[in-house]
């Protein structure tokens, strides 16, 4: 009985903080992604709206000027922070071939939690490629869901609220990873149309910071009170088996 128990615990306790697996509000500004296990800035263009001196009037810089300000930053009581990182898709070396099906580095579709910025792109938000997984051409891409760049037309781009998320543009952020077979190159992914690739570390790009870890690795209290009463709901039928002889 007391391995049923204990098996019983451990899936009610599994259900429910499972059922959390998201991008979560932290307050203050902190978005929490508990499969990633990283914070973000919930500004997505805090550079530009906090006025940053390195930056463009729109936010903008370039690559070395973002990691500086990502590693210079302070917030929420937190130093810690840097941009957005990029590793293999599949987890050992990079495929920098071009794809459409999100099966390498370089393309459409990416979202293995090896890459940030397209993680937070396909799977938190929810947003849509210019292309699908088959190549097809798909007329409700990028942040605004209605394949424009600024939420009416191809004129020029603009900025949205999508999810939890402030200010995110419909342009190229930069990744905090070097393109290696480019010396002076490196990863960024475009917001506009949903694709991860490399460019020169010169052009001026978005930057969005993030860093490991929870700011408040707390218990959801929630999921602490469905575990609870299924514990004292199993104590419950083990003292009536005890009782009855079972």
């Amino acid at each position: 009985m007391n391995k049923k128990l204990i098996a019983a615990w451990v899936l009610v306790l599994s259900a429910s903080t499972g059922a959390h697996a998201s991008l979560i509000d932290r307050g203050n500004g902190l978005l929490y992604d508990n499969v990633l296990n990283v914070t973000w800035l919930q500004d997505a263009n805090y550079a530009g709206t906090s006025g940053y001196a390195g930056a463009n009037y729109l936010g903008q810089m370039d690559w070395t000027t973002a990691k500086t300000w990502a590693a210079d930053l302070v917030y929420g009581g937190y130093s810690d922070w840097r941009l957005a990182s990029n590793s293999p898709v599949n987890g050992s070396s990079f495929n920098y071939n071009y794809a459409k099906n999100g099966s390498t580095d370089y393309g459409y579709n990416i979202t293995s939690p090896h890459s940030e910025l397209a993680y937070m792109y396909q799977v938190n938000l929810g947003l849509k490629s210019y292309y699908d997984t088959t190549g097809i051409a798909q007329s409700d891409f990028g942040i605004f869901g209605n394949g424009t760049l600024n939420g009416v037309d191809q004129s020029s781009y603009g900025q949205a609220n999508v999810g939890l998320v402030n200010n995110l543009q419909s342009y190229a952020y930069w990744s905090g990873s070097e393109y290696a077979p480019v010396p002076d190159g490196a990863w960024g992914f475009d917001t506009s149309y949903g694709y991860q690739y490399y460019g020169y570390k010169d052009p001026q790009f978005y930057a969005w910071a993030v860093r490991p870890g929870d700011v408040a690795a707390v218990p959801v209290p929630g999921a602490f009170w469905l575990f609870g009463s299924g514990l004292v709901g199993l104590m419950g039928l083990r003292r009536r088996g005890s009782i009855g002889g079972f």
